[in-house]
């Protein structure tokens, strides 16, 4: 979330030159692999079929652990929705604890808190104006702290009122540090690298071996192009939901209604 580029942009864009570079690449192996031909002639070209074979496991198994890997943050991400629910609502019952002439200022400073966390999610893609709400939200931490301490230690608050109420203030205020690093916590940039790399060096070598043939198959060419893309491209917007087509809008209902109920 706090990242300049738009990563849902970035993704495209590395999806549809991945695409295109693909193309190239099978075009380029295919040349080459027809000047070895010639070259060789009468005599076949070198087979590479078992180094094509090796390249082609490598891709895949490298696909599935970096898709695997955005699924298990995708769950993560979607399971602190629910536990930032939960502190919330357990913060705000223990407000009962305090005065009853410090419980309005703090209960609306309790629904602006929320507000504004629900807004700094519901304003993405635009990342500016999250960060205006995640900047307002971390004020609001402040003054609820600030409001929260006062109010414990008035006439008329519970005697356990502080050893109750501030705990929960914490992990409330907590797991906002936690969902911020989370959008932050990616694979290494090298290990995307590595796949386009891996994907470019496959269709090149899928290009050497297509030199027998007489006709370019445009269908499997493009096919495959658009399959490895695709994948490379869902895979990085699963890694920042909430700014491409993989979206976890639909867990924030759960703050929706935490906010209703205050």
């Amino acid at each position: 979330m706090l990242e300049v580029v738009n990563p849902g942009v970035f993704g495209s864009a590395i999806a549809a030159g991945l695409f295109v570079g693909i193309l190239a690449a099978l075009s380029l192996g295919r040349w080459i692999g027809r000047r070895t031909i010639a070259q060789y002639s009468p005599a076949p070209p070198p087979n590479i079929g078992s180094l094509e074979s090796a390249v082609f496991a490598l891709l895949g198994l490298l696909i599935a652990f970096t898709f695997s890997g955005a699924l298990s943050r995708f769950d993560v991400r979607r399971a602190q929705v629910v536990d930032e629910a939960n502190a919330i609502g357990t913060a705000y019952l223990r407000v009962d604890l305090v005065a009853a002439s410090a419980q309005p200022r703090l209960r609306e400073a309790f629904r602006g808190y929320v507000d504004a966390r629900i807004a700094t999610y519901r304003k993405l893609p635009d990342l500016r104006a999250a960060k205006v709400e995640l900047a307002r939200s971390q004020e609001l931490q402040a003054e609820i702290w600030r409001q929260a301490v006062d109010a414990t230690r008035q006439p008329g608050s519970h005697p356990a009122a502080a050893i109750l109420l501030m705990p929960a203030l914490n992990q409330m205020f907590d797991i906002t540090s936690v969902r911020v690093a989370a959008t932050q916590m990616h694979p290494p940039p090298i290990i995307y690298a590595m796949l386009v790399g891996l994907a470019l060096a496959a269709a090149l070598l899928a290009g050497y071996q297509s030199a027998r043939e007489k006709a370019i198959d445009w269908m499997h060419q493009i096919g495959f192009a658009a399959i490895v893309a695709l994948t490379v491209y869902v895979i990085l917007d699963i890694e920042h939901p909430r700014l491409g087509l993989v979206r976890i809008d639909a867990i924030d209902q759960l703050l929706m209604n935490v906010r209703a109920g205050m």
